[in-house]
């Protein structure tokens, strides 16, 4: 007897202990709850609401992922042109999304289709939007040679529909891409019910057109503040009272992407190479010379045994071979895709044209200063709040024209967007990554690196740096003056060209790199590491462009990371 009672004591005993730790853990346990206070995540009632269902980023429309990784940025084999601007560093590129092929003269068309509609160039305050995105199509031009055919059709005409656009500087293809992330970002938003679909043809204006930016700072004011149009609740809109929380979507919503962008050097050069394609466990099987694997232009596959690998200038005279043998298919620019993909799946990253990146160009890349996502160029900004202390949106007043060197005329923002300001000290005070808005001269060619800069001098004295003889870079200065109009439009734009004997140099703060060869290029530049430059307001018939875009979460997006035994 004494033998079952002790048994039945330890069995309760056991029960209570096990519905003791059952109570615990459903009163402090983090089922549906928050894992920082027990509170219940997205409840009904209001509170804290966060997207737990996000998987991962969206591929991008006409992208493809690169996984980040590290390699060896620079190295070009030969160096013919003893430039020396590409030394060899190790560098390691955070993983990202890129176009799949360049920007053809059809994307960029629907571009100018969309500002030409939206800003019409017949209104006085919006002509030059338009006139400003337009490229250049006289760069076909030659002296002694007849190019005229190129200079009337090659944007518009359907049979170059899906060639690379050439013609635009840099400038306009960063324009480019800040548009492109609004009207992808537009597309997201009206699919998931938080704007009114086909809003984006029947109700877009000059003063009601979708901005990310000024979505996300102010969403019931954006788009004109037109509550027809900019919805609550998304797909549960119906469902939606204004006492809800969160009815907007934001960041934690995981709906918008991040910005279209020009890819930085190291990416571009990351993704030309695609050197994943020659790694055997954590090791790469040798260096590439071009994107493709071996030593050579050619094709070595029996059906196209002959043919070239790109599009690019053979020889003096030679841009594609004789009639009936095309060693590369094209004279002049080529088709995208009309050549086989890397091993990311990239085509065209050596030949047709060559490619604007976002980077400043100096002579060296400073892998000392830092070896990840490296970039020369950061120019940091901030939303201008005004004296009402709201957001201060760009409107038909109060848009911001810039004159070239050239004498183009080209818009810094348009209406709908938030106007920027430089960031100030209430952002830089005691950081040790940055001290000031603009960082392109940062250890190269700032005022604390000339022999003339006065350390301990008074501001009198470090604001001479100013002037002519304090510069670092000895590069040209064209002048341009305007004069305005009373809607503050240029109205006459005086030209004066640097004829001083006394230039050292083309290299300043307005001038970007450009990175492989081109249909005009030998094969030398094929070579992803090989790097020029070219004026930024500047536009030419053989550079082109494609869109990056970050990759937000993890590295890969394979289940389990890579020695992880719990996954």
């Amino acid at each position: 007897m004494k033998i079952k009672k002790i048994m039945v004591l330890k069995m309760l005993v056991i029960v209570a202990l096990t519905l003791g730790f059952t109570g615990c853990s459903k009163k402090g346990g983090t089922k549906g709850g928050s894992s920082a206070t027990g509170w219940k995540i997205n409840d009904k009632k209001g509170g804290f609401q966060f997207n737990e269902k996000y998987k991962q980023q969206e591929t991008p429309p006409g992208m493809v992922p690169v996984e980040g990784g590290t390699f060896t940025m620079g190295k070009v084999q030969d160096d013919v042109m003893h430039d020396w601007n590409n030394t060899p560093s190790q560098q390691h590129i955070q993983s990202f999304y890129m176009d799949e092929t360049e920007v053809t003269n059809k994307m960029y068309s629907e571009y100018l289709y969309w500002v030409k509609t939206v800003f019409p160039p017949t209104e006085e305050n919006y002509k030059n939007i338009y006139n400003g995105a337009i490229p250049d199509t006289l760069v076909w031009r030659n002296r002694l040679g007849y190019n005229e055919t190129m200079t009337n059709n090659y944007l518009r005409h359907p049979g170059y529909a899906d060639y690379p656009v050439v013609g635009v500087n840099w400038i306009q293809a960063t324009e480019f891409s800040k548009w492109r992330t609004d009207r992808v970002n537009e597309n997201i938003l009206e699919r998931e019910g938080y704007l009114k679909k086909d809003a984006k043809i029947n109700d877009v204006t000059a003063e009601a057109n979708f901005s990310t930016e000024a979505y996300l700072t102010s969403p019931s004011t954006s788009m004109g503040g037109n509550e027809d149009v900019v919805l609550k609740g998304g797909r549960n809109n119906k469902r939606v009272t204004d006492s809800s929380q969160n009815v907007y979507a934001q960041r934690s919503s995981g709906l918008i992407l991040p910005e279209y962008r020009l890819p930085t050097e190291a990416e571009w050069e990351y993704a030309a190479l695609a050197l994943v394609g020659n790694r055997e466990y954590n090791i790469y099987k040798g260096q590439k010379k071009y994107p493709w694997n071996g030593q050579y232009t050619r094709n070595s596959k029996r059906q196209q045994r002959g043919d070239q690998l790109a599009n690019f200038k053979q020889g003096k005279g030679d841009y594609g071979g004789i009639a009936g043998w095309s060693d590369d298919g094209a004279d002049i620019t080529n088709k995208v895709k009309s050549y086989t993909a890397n091993d990311f799946g990239l085509y065209d990253m050596a030949g047709n044209v060559a490619e604007w990146v976002q980077d400043v160009y100096r002579p060296m890349v400073d892998d000392e200063a830092n070896d990840f996502n490296y970039f020369r160029g950061n120019v940091y900004t901030k939303n201008k709040i005004g004296e009402d202390g709201i957001v201060e949106f760009v409107t038909a007043d109060n848009i911001t024209y810039d004159t070239l060197s050239n004498g183009r005329i080209m818009a810094r923002n348009f209406p709908g967007q938030i106007a920027q300001v430089p960031v100030d000290e209430n952002e830089t005070y005691l950081r040790t990554q940055f001290s000031t808005s603009d960082n392109r001269n940062y250890r190269d060619g700032d005022r604390q690196s000339t022999r003339f800069f006065k350390f301990g001098g008074s501001d009198e004295e470090e604001n001479e740096g100013d002037d002519e003889k304090f510069r670092m870079y000895e590069s040209p200065r064209h002048k341009i003056s305007t004069t305005t109009d009373s809607l503050g439009m240029d109205k006459k734009i005086s030209k004066q060209f640097d004829k001083s004997d006394k230039r050292t140099s083309l290299i300043d703060d307005n001038v970007r790199v450009y990175k492989g060869g081109s249909w005009r290029d030998r094969a030398y530049w094929l070579d992803p590491a090989s790097r020029r430059y070219f004026p930024q307001d500047m536009a030419t018939d053989y550079i082109g462009f494609r869109c990056a875009m970050s990759k937000v979460g993890p590295k890969s997006n394979k289940k389990s990371p890579r020695g992880n035994p719990n996954k």
